[in-house]
């Protein structure tokens, strides 16, 4: 049984709600606080927690439930209460249960997963006082060492929770590994993968046949010295987890923008427009909602967003959001400010099913718009082999193959216009916008052969070259 567990309900739980169904354990069990009042704990008698809860969330983003969780739950909005069970003792996931259960049961709704649910008092039998007391105060942290942070997941897809980017900013911040345990069964969203990819972070898969395995690289991995770490041979060389194979091609594709734009740092800055931008040309519609984990709980707005962004300053502000459920597409935004100014790092994947067609012949006209009204640096347009719904496998996924790439006007300045624009093995761009300042863009191939790769690496050491 997983030990994360949903209650998807209509009504917000309020506290004499949350502490009824915290009482599922029965009167012997106590409650208190963590992470300034923001989680709400389930604990033994001598205050070991057993089950911890987070603040309610209130989602009103159609779809996005149903996203996270993989078939069809309650809709936007609907109050979003996640519990998670400690791994150290048998009868946690039974209580979260138990507590999701009771709070559907007062207020309606649904709990995730379904067979999870009950309503019954579960007595706690495990005798707590000889498991080890947890080294770390954050409830999504299972093992604690010198140099790394464990969470242990059991869900079908993992998101970038605020249960996970607490773990992971908590895991940077004392220059810590964070690492990923899960079945082989399980997938990564997009923005947990991004949020994953450089080591020493890692997606560690627990395959019941052939071990641990990293889940990106696919490198066979064991436990040494309180870290995940890859199996060498006598000459240092690791090698491929079995499992680790290509996947099917289905014939599904994702369509991948990574962009950067630049804005001057002054009061009058909207941010989260330049997405906008993308979204519209790309889907035909704005973003359907944002926030700073997953579930997406914000219906869309710029306002908003920057308000959060300028709060943080100078600190880098990391979102992400969605669109709408016919159509998949996440982005994630890193805002920076920089001494040039206030810099917005995006990716945006939307996915397309054999018989859609990715649309290649928009994105000239978007790097157009981004260049001309969004301060556009650069936009590198890919296509990859890979699944519809933009989830991540551990699989071997083919890499992304360069369709595209665009330099922003005040780039090709900063370059020379006659070095960029005379690439001495090509490609020739095409300028975009006004004459006397246009931004480049240079069309690499069209996404079936990896030859671009290398038509794009010659390109970037051109115009990189000293």
């Amino acid at each position: 049984m997983t030990k994360d567990v949903i209650a998807l309900t209509p009504e917000m739980p309020d506290l004499p709600t949350l502490l009824a169904g915290l009482y599922a354990g029965g009167p012997d069990l106590g409650v208190n606080t963590a992470a300034d009042g923001a989680v709400v704990q389930l604990c033994s008698p001598d205050g070991r927690p057993l089950v911890s809860v987070e603040t309610p969330i209130l989602v009103q983003v159609p779809g996005e439930a149903t996203r996270l969780l993989g078939h069809a739950v309650e809709e936007a909005p609907v109050w979003w209460t996640e519990a998670r069970a400690s791994t150290a003792v048998a009868e946690a996931a039974r209580l979260a249960g138990s507590f999701a259960g009771r709070l559907v049961t007062v207020l309606g709704g649904t709990v995730w997963p379904p067979e999870a649910a009950t309503t019954d008092v579960v007595p706690l039998t495990t005798d707590v006082s000889a498991i080890p007391a947890p080294a770390t105060g954050s409830p999504a942290v299972d093992v604690l060492t010198g140099t790394t942070a464990v969470v242990i997941q059991d869900r079908p897809l993992i998101a970038m929770t605020s249960w996970l980017s607490d773990a992971l900013r908590t895991a940077t911040g004392s220059d810590r590994a964070l690492q990923i345990v899960t079945p082989p069964t399980a997938r990564l969203t997009l923005p947990t993968r991004n949020a994953l990819r450089g080591l020493p972070n890692r997606w560690v898969v627990q395959d019941p046949e052939h071990g641990y395995y990293d889940g990106l690289s696919g490198a066979v991995l064991h436990w040494k010295n309180g870290t995940f770490t890859p199996v060498q041979d006598e000459q240092g060389a690791t090698r491929a987890a079995e499992a680790f194979a290509p996947a099917p091609d289905t014939g599904d594709r994702q369509l991948i923008l990574t962009l950067r734009t630049r804005h001057p740092a002054d009061e009058n800055l909207i941010l989260g427009r330049a997405l906008e931008t993308a979204f519209r040309h790309l889907t035909g519609a704005p973003p359907a909602g944002w926030s700073t984990a997953e579930p997406v709980n914000l219906p869309w707005s710029t306002r908003q967003l920057t308000d959060l962004a300028r709060a943080r300053a100078p600190r880098p502000t990391w979102l992400v959001a969605v669109g709408h459920p016919d159509r998949p597409a996440v982005a994630t935004v890193r805002v920076l400010r920089t001494p040039a100014g206030v810099e917005e790092d995006i990716t945006f994947a939307l996915g397309y099913g054999r018989d859609e067609t990715p649309p290649l012949d928009a994105v000239e006209e978007l790097a157009t718009a981004l260049d001309a009204e969004h301060g556009l640096v650069t936009l590198l347009t890919s296509l990859r082999a890979a699944r519809r719904d933009l989830t991540v496998p551990p699989r071997l996924e083919a890499p992304p193959v360069p369709v595209a790439f665009t330099l922003g006007s005040n780039e090709v300045e900063a370059v020379g216009r006659a070095r960029a624009g005379h690439p001495p093995l090509g490609p020739t761009p095409t300028g975009l916008g006004p004459e006397g300042k246009p931004a480049l863009h240079y069309v690499l191939g069209n996404g079936s052969t990896a030859h671009s790769v290398s038509v794009f690496q010659r390109l970037i050491q051109h115009l990189t070259r000293d």
